[in-house]
């Protein structure tokens, strides 16, 4: 096999050119389902493929999108500039970036529908910190409703205002037309939220454009639970602090890490998604087994080591990861050797070619 990464050719590139800027790797492909040529396909050392067919399966999690706005991330998406006196936010719309265009305002609202978010590059392997807060205007009977208009207008005077100026931009987003006006009248609801939204724990990865699994826990932020972005980070709800560590552990293992990849589109918008835990065999966090117990351990010191940036403590606590990962799967040595000399192997990159002026 070989690969090609951030290579670039000219029309009279010469072949010797073109093999130094690739890498060769003696691996093997099959596909995922040998009975099945049209399914994805793995790639990697033959022991390692071999290993990886020990992972793969249905997970006993199941894992989400996160929040949707249908476009309208410039009207959810808000910084905090202050607190008031009175108990309101005052809070700017976050404009950058954004697809739908909508005026900069700053302007006071209740806090009570304002929860933290994770935005882009907020999710690293170990870590996740929200950077910026969302509005979720959702009934809190049934949060995959928006809350009925006139009991908003009631409760949250201020949030309702600050939504009614954006009506028209709202009416307009696609997901609005072609979803929610079907089942709602309010204008303002967003998708892809149910009561996992809501779960106190969540094992959360990077999903776009990523190259290897990125997963982090993130429990309650002042006491609210914390949003995911829809197009970048799917998550796993749960109620437990160690079963979230456990999970997280399993994900970022090399054994996981080389399912994924092998699998996936590398850097692309195809990479982890939420779906990918239809593919992977995790088992059910049992507290009593001393192997789940001990990767939850070893989750929660990975993420304090990755909080004060100590890389060389969190790589030795990675190489135990693994190594209790694999008796999780019943790998042997040197199956998990092979898996992580593949993952070694997929890293490398050649220096690109500099086009001629």
């Amino acid at each position: 096999m070989a690969k090609s990464e951030g290579a670039r050719f000219t029309y009279d590139s010469t072949l010797e050119e073109v093999i130094n800027a690739t890498v060769r790797l003696n691996f093997n492909a099959e596909p995922v389902d040998p009975s099945d040529p049209t399914s994805p396909w793995l790639t990697a050392r033959p022991k390692a493929i071999k290993a990886v067919r020990k992972v793969l399966g249905k997970s006993d999690y199941v894992a989400h999108a996160g929040a949707y706005t249908g476009g309208a991330n410039a009207v959810y998406w808000v910084d905090i500039v202050y607190k008031r006196p009175d108990g309101l936010v005052v809070v700017r719309n976050i404009t950058e970036g954004a697809k739908v265009k909508v005026d900069e305002v700053t302007e006071p609202i209740e806090p009570d529908l304002l929860y933290p978010l994770l935005r882009g590059r907020d999710v690293q392997r170990w870590r996740a910190e929200p950077s910026a807060w969302m509005i979720v205007p959702q009934d809190p009977g049934d949060p995959t409703r928006a809350y009925p208009e006139q009991q908003l207008q009631n409760d949250y005077p201020k949030t309702y205002g600050y939504l009614k100026r954006f009506e028209k931009a709202l009416r307009n987003r696609s997901g609005y037309q072609q979803i929610l006006s079907k089942r709602e009248k309010e204008f303002y609801g967003v998708m892809d939220i149910g009561t996992y939204t809501f779960a106190p724990w969540k094992v959360v990865w990077l999903g776009f454009g990523a190259t290897e699994m990125q997963a982090a826990v993130v429990g309650l932020v002042d006491g609210k639970p914390v949003m995911t972005n829809q197009a970048m980070h799917p998550f796993v709800p749960l109620d437990r602090e160690d079963e979230a560590h456990y999970l997280c552990a399993c994900l970022n293992s090399s054994v996981v890490n080389l399912a994924v990849i092998s699998h996936t589109q590398l850097g692309g918008k195809s990479f982890a998604q939420s779906n990918i835990l239809e593919h992977i065999r995790i088992p059910r966090f049992d507290p009593k087994n001393p192997v789940h117990l001990r990767l939850a351990e070893l989750s929660m010191r990975a993420h304090e080591a990755a909080k004060i940036g100590d890389e060389m403590r969190l790589r030795e606590i990675e190489a135990e990861i693994d190594l209790w990962a694999a008796k999780l799967w019943n790998l042997t040595d040197d199956e998990l050797r092979d898996i992580q000399q593949s993952l070694a192997e997929l890293s490398e990159t050649p220096e690109p070619i500099e086009e001629e002026e």
